[in-house]
């Protein structure tokens, strides 16, 4: 994969997760596939994504989650990241090591790592976290780059119980 941004701002690559928007896209009513994911191990509770939001509106760039995932950006002193926003506009406000993503016990959580620009969860305002659990639909920002959280069909079916 390479780190790049495609400039119609639709696809990005980071690291062995392509975005989802450069996988193929299926219907799992129509040709039997359970999902667009189906090239990546399952993890505990199914998948989670965060989806790019700009300018009050979600984007076609999203970043799938394989728990646990951390977010940041590139150094190529430490080595790859799981998540990489460094190619992102925003990323200059990410820390290489930014925030955790985890699911425990039906749960799934973000975890600030030490960032400088902080971590910030949407409940009634932004809030800065350390660690916060999340919802589906929540909004998210590490730093300046702001997405939405979003669980799969799977990881909601897992957070029901």
């Amino acid at each position: 994969m390479t780190d790049d941004v495609q400039n119609n701002g639709t696809a990005m690559a980071t690291d062995d997760h392509a975005a989802i928007a450069d996988q193929p896209q299926t219907d799992a009513a129509s040709d039997g596939s359970t999902s667009h994911y189906a090239d990546l191990p399952t993890p505990q509770g199914g998948f989670a994504k965060l989806v790019l939001k700009r300018s009050g509106a979600e984007t076609d760039i999203e970043f799938p989650l394989n728990p646990p995932s951390i977010a940041g950006r590139f150094d190529p002193a430490v080595g790859p990241i799981d998540v990489d926003l460094g190619s992102l506009p925003e990323g200059s406000y990410v820390s290489r090591k930014h925030a955790k993503f985890t699911y425990e016990d039906g749960v799934w959580r973000v975890t600030d790592l030490g960032s400088s620009n902080g971590t910030f969860v949407l409940n009634d305002d932004f809030e800065r976290v350390e660690t916060a659990d999340l919802r589906d639909g929540q909004e998210v920002a590490l730093g300046n780059a702001r997405f939405v959280f979003h669980l799969t069909p799977a990881s909601a079916a897992g957070t029901a119980d």
